[in-house]
């Protein structure tokens, strides 16, 4: 990253690959006007990072957002939210001009599903929520003890076909009560860095 030329500004999602790339950014603090986090926990790496940061009402445009997944296919559709921020991760997301996505190849497969599909749903509708995704084939479980920076609980959902990503997702979102689902296919990654032990894979 020495030689990264960022742009003015940066957008950040949530996660432990994330705030790897925050200590990486660290030493080129001073040549990146800000970044928009996408979570508590990314603000505050940043913070330490001393890299501005910025809130996203008053970015005026993301050119780039940086994030990674819990899954990826070939086709750059992806599953997200295992740390809890996929709201403000897809919103971050469709409002940049550039996704780029970092995984390991073990996280690279060939169809979506083995990781459990995060919803971040209303209180009041949590129940109803997991009464319709059980009608979806899925067996939702909630995440206890766990409550995201909105103020809402998360519906981790196993067993759901992914087939059809798009569709599903399409589905999910038009349950009355569902704030955000975890399937990244309606916006999916512009370009998928696959991390392996002695190079990285490009796939856009």
């Amino acid at each position: 990253l020495r030689c990264f030329t960022p742009p003015a500004i940066l957008g950040l999602g949530t996660g432990t690959t994330i705030d790897i790339f925050i200590e990486e950014l660290a030493p080129i603090a001073q040549r990146i006007k800000g970044a928009v986090p996408s979570s508590e926990q990314t603000r505050k790496a940043l913070i330490a990072a001393g890299i501005p940061v910025i809130p996203f009402e008053e970015a005026d445009s993301i050119p780039v957002y940086i994030d990674s997944a819990d899954e990826a296919n070939h086709y750059l559709h992806l599953i997200k939210g295992g740390g809890g921020a996929l709201t403000q991760e897809k919103v971050l997301a469709d409002a940049s001009k550039k996704f780029v996505c970092i995984i390991n190849e073990e996280k690279l497969v060939r169809r979506l599903g083995q990781h459990p599909v995060p919803i971040e749903v209303l209180p009041m509708a949590r129940s109803y929520i997991a009464r319709h995704i059980t009608h979806l084939g899925g067996r939702p479980i909630w995440r206890e003890n766990f409550i995201t920076d909105n103020g809402n609980p998360i519906l981790d959902v196993y067993d759901l076909s992914l087939d059809e990503p798009v569709s599903m997702e399409k589905r999910i979102n038009d349950i009355s009560g569902v704030v955000g689902v975890g399937i990244f296919a309606l916006r999916r990654a512009d370009v998928l860095l696959v991390g392996k032990d002695d190079q990285v894979d490009v796939l856009t």
